[in-house]
């Protein structure tokens, strides 16, 4: 599949629970797009509630610091008014630990998934829960000091 088909996929979510879904129908958290593997990370507001990806508990922004610069960001709309956000796209060859978990949030529901050895597997909010205090610490490789003095430039 596509990234674009992969974005376009997401305009027809009638609520948090259908995105969530069709996420999870495209193969998110780890989805395999233009012949590489990425991590999904979708943030946005739908009719003013708030979704977010966790990863190890915490808010993708946070957990991915400096290499959200280096991952590819789409806004996405959906049908209805005031809804819609950005799907992020996180080179999966970046990851540096062999497990961590994801999480597709809103303030009142979720889907949970454990990704080991590059399979995710979908879990309860108990299995979540439990398993946090075991993870690693999430680490992805950030940009080189190269990267980051021509980004310093470009952004100047």
């Amino acid at each position: 599949m596509k990234v674009e088909g992969f974005v376009a996929s997401l305009r027809n979510a009638e609520s948090i629970g259908e995105l969530f879904k069709i996420l999870a129908e495209k193969g998110a958290p780890l989805a395999e797009l233009d012949g590489k593997r990425f991590l999904i990370v979708v943030e946005g507001d739908f009719e003013g509630r708030k979704f977010w990806t966790e990863i190890n508990g915490e808010k993708a922004n946070q957990a991915l610091g400096d290499a959200m610069l280096n991952s590819s960001s789409f806004p996405f709309k959906c049908r209805r008014p005031y809804t819609g956000g950005n799907v992020i796209f996180v080179d999966f060859g970046d990851i540096e630990v062999e497990e961590f978990l994801v999480a597709y949030r809103d303030p009142e529901y979720g889907i949970f998934y454990r990704v080991r050895n590059g399979e995710a597997e979908e879990i309860t909010k108990e299995e979540y829960e439990k398993l946090l205090p075991e993870m690693p610490e999430f680490k992805i490789k950030s940009m080189s000091e190269e990267e980051m003095s021509a980004m310093g430039a470009f952004f100047g």
